[in-house]
């Protein structure tokens, strides 16, 4: 008789591995059985710290997601779980469902990922899991049970709760009188962005809605989007656009002039005009941050939420009001914030819709164009783009010769000043003497060179990153 299939073995055979946001890989590794296997081996690290009796899941718009969604319910209800199914979502109207219920969720989402993976993403009762967390998963060695791929009716209670949260939070005529151009493409929450938008007096435009999946990168952003942001505001009169990436939690805003904001600067001004004392925000984003003076405590973190959710906990043992922010965009609030007679509970996990709608509505409170919010702010410009198609052995190899070698990296690139201080708390950064910034950091759920540089003006900053584009061919 053939040994039952456990967990682990299922698991390393699927060569799936977790990367910053969750379980990812190819879409014909998530089989089935993997995907049951991953369940199984949540759920039962799950079951040893909390008490539940039923579990969430939601989905992304690919079209690998809903047999992914049904073998994992199929998983939790073998092991005698309810499943509390969603539909189509963004990840955090998951996380705030679930969270509100004390229940563990799962999502199935790649993200911005390229169309031929997907992923899987887990939440505790009480938040995103842990790098721990992800290790336990990964030990686990227990027999899959016997289940039958299948999903409940999908609820729209979650969906409700989101909108709720938001249109609560600001006056019914809070963004009355803006023309919001609203790129849906294939994002999970283009329908509820719509009805936040709406709700709070905004008129809307429906822009590039697509039912084919579209891999947008919040922190890689197309030249073809970006000059289709500019006609899009031309064309339509737009005070604003909005959109975000496959699955909602990470935004893309544009001014009036489609212009799209970088993500860590949304982030800087949502923190600031919600009043955050105290930010935890990875290595690589723009060092306005500190230069503002906006914050009491600004914590430099590795990329990826584990590590700034690990760091905002940190600091709200310190401070009252506590946030993160990622060069992607996502927002994420560690605490409860009082805003005026309203109360806006904590989502320790990426967001789009909380920074886009607080810099909108703050562009309509003060009657200024959303270009205005920025004149303030240090002349401080980044740019990142990926090269794709990079093996991450490749990508290790090059960070490990120029750590050793800063001087081959200057030379390569011909950077024209001599480097000053390297930072590796991920991948590896280089301060320039003259102050610029270059950042190499291998892509964790992708065969990717991610690239990032920092300068004082755009137009250093594009140099830079076309330089750094060009360090495989060099």
């Amino acid at each position: 008789m053939a040994a039952p299939q456990t967990t682990d073995r299922i698991i390393t055979n699927s060569q799936i591995n977790f990367g910053t946001s969750g379980a990812r890989g190819l879409v014909e590794q998530f089989t089935d059985d993997a995907c049951a296997a991953f369940t199984v081996a949540f759920l039962g690290q799950m079951q040893s710290r909390f008490q539940f009796q039923r579990v969430a899941i939601a989905i992304d718009r690919r079209p690998s997601s809903p047999q992914m969604a049904a073998a994992c319910a199929g998983a939790a209800q073998a092991l005698g779980l309810e499943v509390d199914y969603y539909g189509i979502l963004p990840t955090p109207t998951l996380a705030l469902q679930a969270m509100s219920d004390g229940i563990p969720a799962i999502m199935i989402t790649g993200s911005h990922i390229p169309f031929d993976r997907n992923g899987i993403k887990f939440y505790r009762p009480d938040g995103e899991i842990s790098k721990a967390d992800e290790a336990g998963i990964l030990d686990a060695d227990q027999p899959l049970p016997h289940y039958q791929p299948a999903l409940p009716e999908a609820s729209p209670q979650a969906r409700t709760h989101y909108i709720q949260r938001y249109t609560s939070l600001h006056e019914p005529d809070a963004l009355k009188g803006q023309r919001i151009g609203l790129y849906e493409h294939s994002a999970a929450g283009r329908d509820i962005n719509r009805e936040i938008l709406e709700a709070l007096g905004a008129e809307v435009v429906s822009l590039g809605r697509t039912d084919e999946f579209v891999p947008i990168d919040t922190e890689a952003v197309s030249e073809t989007d970006r000059a289709q942001a500019r006609e899009w505001a031309k064309t339509h009169h737009l005070d604003a656009i909005i959109s975000t990436d496959g699955d909602g939690d990470r935004p893309l805003v544009a001014d009036e002039n489609g212009e799209w904001l970088n993500g860590d600067i949304l982030g800087l001004l949502c923190a600031r005009s919600l009043g955050i004392e105290a930010i935890a925000t990875p290595v690589s984003c723009n060092t306005a941050i500190e230069l503002s003076g906006a914050f009491r405590k600004v914590s430099r973190t590795r990329i990826g939420s584990p590590h700034v959710i690990e760091a905002m906990g940190h600091l709200a043992q310190e401070y009252k009001t506590v946030a993160g922010f990622e060069a992607n965009g996502g927002f994420l609030l560690e605490t409860t914030l009082q805003i005026g007679s309203r109360t806006l509970r904590g989502l320790p996990t990426r967001d789009a819709v909380l920074p886009a709608l607080t810099v909108l509505a703050e562009g309509t409170s003060q009657n200024n164009p959303l270009s205005q919010l920025l004149e303030d702010l240090p002349n401080r410009y980044t740019a990142s783009d990926r090269i794709q198609n990079f093996p991450p052995q490749e990508s290790r190899a090059l960070i490990h010769q120029w750590e050793n070698d800063p001087g081959s990296l200057s030379e390569k690139l011909e950077l024209g000043s001599p480097i000053k201080l390297i930072d590796t708390t991920d991948g590896l950064r280089a301060t320039l003497s003259n102050g610029w910034i270059i950042h190499f950091r291998p892509s964790g759920n992708a065969p990717e060179l991610r690239c990032y540089c920092e300068a004082e003006t755009i137009e250093a900053t594009q140099t830079l990153l076309r330089k750094l584009l060009h360090v495989q061919n060099s």
